[in-house]
């Protein structure tokens, strides 16, 4: 697995302070951060936030 840039890891914990991340903040974040958003899925993952609002319906 490719490490996770620190900058990834503080955006994604700074955009959920109460430990949870809608599907569109993820897919804002991948954007602006000009990352995959697996990437942003992995940080969330690792950090144990969890996605809310899934635009799947997934979670």
């Amino acid at each position: 697995m490719d490490k996770i840039p620190e900058k990834v890891l503080e955006a994604v914990k700074e955009a959920a302070p109460e430990g949870r991340l809608s599907c569109a903040d993820a897919h804002d974040l991948a954007k602006r951060l000009d990352v995959e958003l697996l990437m942003v899925g992995k940080a969330a993952d690792e950090l144990k936030i969890k996605l809310k609002n899934c635009q799947l319906g997934c979670f």
